[in-house]
């Protein structure tokens, strides 16, 4: 939307229409300057918001140049740059461009204090002006969550107020349950802000999350959050256990516990730890039922577990040992084997080598070969037997 006030008078039969206006520029900024369709050397300026910290570039502008200086001041008018000439001794302010239709000046680690309005002007006849707003947010601190110190019993009440300083304008503070967001009553929205919630408490809400977080213009959204985690006391229903491979038996999580052995004493190699009993070497002598006893401050409640040891060495077993065993049955093997071989091997040799022999009676005085073949054909059926044994 444009604002105008205008003062508009006839000259040569034409209407002349020159004022101030304040209209919204491409990038949603305010852009003010005095209107005059016939006038070039009007100075053009926009509004700019930054935060406490941060840096600011303040630009001022015309249409054509006739070689005037443009100048910019303060909110106090004290001239920040003439051109391109340094007026004020601050190093926090810097040229950053000048040409003959443009000048522009950043403002580094801006302060609450450098908030107003700035003015450019050009010095022509008449001395032609055009005013920039700056507007410093004030970044918001931390959140800080305070009202809760102790656990809360099942179906109390807890209130708990969050405050957030240095915002300005002033932040908003909003609660989460989780990802649920909750509604809070805002006191004095002022630099320092604060929330405060009230929850009646369940025992679905111990260890609940509740979050504050800050929401504000110089911020992304879940910049600045607290966290505060709930505790509830509850009167325990059951006792959940079971059997860990450490050899463990959890207990449910109240405040205290206590480990008895129904029908005795625990074993001296057992340890309550809390919600565990553990136990470092088993024997046969640790069967039997133990109990647990789960107290919170509210209410007290029992369970139980049986432990059986089926073969209690093999858990003490370790695994060298074991290794120890094995070899020693493969030497006792390897033993046996080695024996039945020299064994054997000696039966063996004193059975080995012997065969008969039948040589024909009266070859030996046979006068020729052929005599003797003959005679021995003739006395072959009566010849002895011989025997010959090597050993």
């Amino acid at each position: 939307m444009r604002q105008c006030s205008c003062c508009c008078f006839d000259l040569s039969r034409a209407t002349v229409c020159r004022g101030l206006f304040i209209f919204a520029g491409p990038s949603g900024r305010a852009v003010s300057g005095y209107q005059g369709y016939d006038d070039p050397l009007q100075p053009v300026t926009s509004d700019e918001t930054v935060s406490v910290g941060g840096t600011v570039t303040l630009t001022c502008r015309v249409a054509e140049s006739d070689n005037s200086s443009l100048q910019w001041s303060n909110t106090a008018q004290q001239t920040l740059y003439f051109g391109e000439k340094r007026a004020l001794r601050d190093n926090r302010i810097q040229l950053h461009r000048s040409t003959p239709t443009e000048l522009s000046i950043t403002i580094a680690d801006v302060q609450l204090s450098d908030e107003g309005e700035y003015t450019c002007s050009i010095f022509t006849m008449p001395v032609r002006t055009a005013r920039a707003t700056v507007t410093v947010l004030g970044v918001p601190g931390k959140p800080q969550i305070s009202g809760f110190e102790n656990a809360v019993q099942e179906g109390g009440k807890v209130t708990l107020t969050c405050t957030s300083t240095g915002s300005k304008p002033p932040a908003t503070l909003k609660w989460y349950r989780g990802d649920q967001e909750l509604q809070g009553e805002r006191y004095n929205p002022t630099y320092t802000v604060s929330s405060e919630l009230t929850l009646e408490v369940s025992r679905n809400d111990d260890n609940a999350l509740i979050t504050c977080v800050v929401d504000h213009a110089s911020l992304a959204p879940g910049d600045k959050r607290s966290e505060q985690a709930l505790r509830v006391m509850y009167s325990s229903t059951q006792v959940s256990h079971s059997l860990c491979i450490s050899l463990s038996l959890p207990c449910l999580r109240p405040t205290s516990y206590l480990w008895e052995k129904k029908d005795g004493e625990l074993p001296p190699l057992a340890k309550a730890d809390g919600a565990f009993l553990r136990f470092e070497m088993l024997n046969k002598s640790d069967n039997g039922v133990y109990l647990c006893q789960a107290n919170n401050g509210i209410g007290v409640s029992k369970g139980e577990y049986t432990l059986l040891v089926q073969d209690p060495t093999a858990m003490l077993t370790s695994s060298g040992v074991d290794h120890a065993v094995i070899g020693g049955v493969v030497a006792v093997i390897v033993f046996i084997l080695l024996c039945l071989l020299i064994v054997l091997g000696r039966y063996l040799i004193r059975h080995k080598g012997t065969y008969l022999t039948h040589e024909a009676k009266g070859s030996d005085d046979a006068p020729d070969a052929d005599t003797a073949i003959i005679n021995a054909e003739g006395g072959h059926s009566g010849a002895e037997d011989k025997k010959e044994y090597f050993i």
